[in-house]
């Protein structure tokens, strides 16, 4: 059985906010949100938070329970409180990690874990960075760890070893309730340290068992908002990364942005300044920017979306939007809509072949197949107290600077005059026009 301790109660004062510290974002998901799924990738099923009183609020939302640790007393306290409330499994595994290391991947737990061999009670991850650093020095006995110093504890002969602790720890579950027993408060922070438990089982001729990282990303825990900043920046130049191998085309990854959880289709192509977010699905053979945003949005092949903002929307195969058009409030365009500039769609269903071409707004609104929109048209879907809906039938013509006064039907293969204001029901066939729009004479 593995087990995982989360550490997460610290009041995260350097990130300034009046939020806890992990549940800041990065790439649109909280470095919580990592570091769970990494977690979970790793094959641990059960995961405990040590939080604190704020973040004890939020952390159902992330499917995981939670222990508030009340007063900041150290690493050691934190996992001593996490083991009282966990029902103990003496034969399993306990992985112990940070809540503010969103970089870490699966593979670096996994690389611990297969480290606590029957030989070991403790394993622990490694990285060499440059010095001077405020890093935990890890010495060596041999090939493992004979103890971890704070670097304010530290030697100056200590400070001068550049193998660092990252802060990701597997322990023989029985070892670690002992171990935490002995752990005492005399240093400079009167505080009580996990890594303390190095030296104890090193006492007692137990084996601490190190793994180096390749990667010194693998130690970066968030501090601060600038800190944040480059893991944001990482981990968004990953995640264009996978997608670039999966085939997807992204002409500048440094002024893309994306999410986890995307679906974007092969030989599709983003260009810069394009934001992608809130699981958007994109189809084949797609062209997104520049000047994207899409949250939510729901794309089939080849469809184009250029400097528009495309939010809560399902786009048909085929389509065209922009530039400059807002497509909004779970709208709906089928294949081979044409949706030009400065035209906004709020909550509105578009069939085929329909084209909107410019200027216009259309909300709450059903339009049949093959329409056309004329420039300037408006539906007029508010009456001051209520939204009302505007139904345009099939191959209908609907002049510039039309103002459709919802609630308001126009049927199949109709017309409007340029400048029409209809505010009232145009049968199928029927000419209009004028303010308010009438029938044009029959030739």
């Amino acid at each position: 059985m593995i087990r995982a301790i989360l550490l997460a109660a610290g009041k995260g004062t350097r990130m300034k906010s009046a939020h806890p510290k992990v549940l800041h974002e990065l790439c649109g998901r909280a470095m919580l949100w990592y570091v769970l799924q990494a977690l979970r990738r790793a094959g641990i099923g059960e995961i405990l938070v040590v939080t604190n009183s704020q973040l004890q609020e939020r952390i159902a939302e992330f499917g995981v329970a939670g222990v508030v640790q009340t007063e900041q007393r150290g690493t050691g306290d934190a996992v001593k409180i996490a083991l009282g409330a966990m029902p103990p499994h003496p034969s399993a595994c306990v992985v112990v990690a940070y809540a503010d290391m969103p970089l870490v991947d699966e593979d670096a737990y996994a690389a611990v874990m297969a480290a606590l061999d029957d030989s070991a009670a403790m394993s622990l991850l490694t990285v060499n960075l440059p010095l001077p650093s405020n890093f935990g020095r890890i010495v060596r006995g041999g090939d493992d760890v004979a103890r971890i110093v704070e670097a304010r504890d530290a030697s100056p002969s200590e400070l001068q070893i550049d193998e660092m602790n990252a802060g990701i720890y597997a322990f023989r579950e029985s070892e670690l309730r002992d171990a935490v027993t002995h752990l005492r408060a005399d240093n400079a922070q009167n505080e009580y340290y996990l890594t303390d438990v190095v030296r104890h089982f090193v006492t007692r001729g137990k084996r601490v068992r190190p793994v180096r990282s390749d990667s010194p990303l693998d130690a970066l825990g968030i501090n601060d908002r600038t800190e944040l900043a480059r893991a944001r920046r990482e981990m968004n130049a990953r995640l264009c990364d996978r997608y670039m191998r999966d085939g997807v085309t992204i002409v500048d990854p440094a002024t893309t942005y994306l999410e986890p959880e995307l679906s974007i289709g092969r030989d599709s192509i983003i260009y810069p300044n394009t934001v992608i977010s809130r699981l958007s699905e994109i189809g084949e053979a797609c062209t997104i920017g520049p000047n994207a945003r899409l949250s939510n949005a729901k794309l089939g092949n080849g469809v184009i979306v250029r400097e528009s903002v495309v939010t809560d929307a399902t786009i048909g195969a085929g389509t065209a939007i922009g530039p400059y058009a807002h497509l909004r409030g779970d709208s709906v365009l089928g294949d081979d809509v044409r949706v030009g500039n400065f035209v906004e769609i709020k909550k509105s269903e578009l069939a085929d072949g329909v084209k909107a071409a410019h200027l216009s707004y259309l909300g709450d609104a059903v339009i049949g197949s093959e329409t056309n929109v004329g420039a300037g048209t408006i539906t007029c879907n508010f009456d001051g107290r209520e939204k009302h809906a505007t139904i345009i039938g099939r191959d209908v013509s609907i002049g510039s600077n039309t103002s459709l006064v919802a609630p308001v039907v126009v049927g199949d293969g109709a017309l409007t005059g340029a400048g029409s204001v209809v505010t009232r029901d145009v049968a199928p066939g029927e000419r209009v026009a004028g303010n308010p729009a009438k029938p044009l004479p029959k030739n």
